[in-house]
């Protein structure tokens, strides 16, 4: 879960303007967040397979906001993994 304070950091660090709220590099942002918590989750309860699957879910959407990205513009998309470290 995202805090509302860490969710706000997150918003002006990636954010392209200044009334931005949904653009696809900042919605990748908010995936990773939350794929990164999920994950520290499940390290303290590895049978949850409930969250699994919303885990799986999250890292599908980002996969396919990813890809659109790496067709659109792959400048953007080189520049966004290696601000999230996010390997390809």
């Amino acid at each position: 879960m995202i805090t509302v304070e860490k969710k706000q950091q997150i918003v002006a660090e990636f954010r392209t303007h200044e009334n931005d709220s949904g653009s696809l590099e900042l919605q990748v942002a908010l995936l990773t967040e939350r794929i990164n918590g999920l994950n520290l989750h499940f390290a303290s309860f590895p049978k949850d397979n409930h969250s699994r699957t919303g885990l799986m879910k999250l890292v599908g959407r980002r996969r396919k906001f990813l890809d659109y990205l790496h067709k659109s513009d792959k400048s953007k998309y080189e520049n966004l993994i290696s601000r999230l470290g996010i390997r390809k």
